[in-house]
């Protein structure tokens, strides 16, 4: 196996796309340092729901965009990215899953049942990451997909949660 650490980063830096060398507290790793929380809140979601949810596959398929998302990201203006996006055909889908379910009324509060709730957490991981992108974006521009993606990721979360909560 290939050696997890390379003390490269021990002085505050890290690489990026191109071996770029950035700060630690660069945007491009804010970003994607809550993206990959929220891939991980993700993953108990999706762990936590029963293996015939309907709701696993898209979750995986989110998860595995969001994998490409944080390339994208950590890819510096002028650098190619080889990794194809599919964020706006997985955001139709989210639609799609959002529009089947009907709207609860009024607020939700968090916490009728373990799972709810940390659908709950992951959908406000999901704000937490969209705005560090929106911070990105003011930098250097962030694909359009992307950034409807996210948005929509947190609906997403939302109808899931609420669904749990009945």
């Amino acid at each position: 196996m290939k050696q997890i650490y390379t003390k490269t980063g021990d002085g505050g830096q890290t690489s990026i796309r191109g071996n770029v060398r950035v700060g630690k507290d660069d945007i491009r790793i804010e970003a994607n340092g809550q993206i990959d929380h929220l891939n991980a809140l993700m993953g108990c979601v999706r762990s936590m729901l029963p293996g015939d949810n309907r709701h696993r596959p898209l979750l995986f398929a989110v998860q595995r965009e969001l994998m490409v998302v944080m390339s994208h990201v950590a890819t510096p203006e002028g650098a190619v990215n080889p990794r194809q996006l599919h964020a706006a055909e997985l955001t139709r889908e989210m639609e799609k899953a959002i529009d089947a379910v009907q709207r609860p009324p009024g607020f939700i509060i968090p916490g009728s049942n373990r799972l709810s709730a940390v659908v709950h957490v992951a959908r406000t991981q999901a704000r937490t990451a969209e705005r560090r992108l929106w911070e990105l974006n003011r930098q250097t521009a962030v694909d359009k997909g992307i950034m409807a993606m996210m948005n929509r990721l947190s609906d997403y979360l939302f109808v899931i949660a609420a669904e749990l909560e009945q």
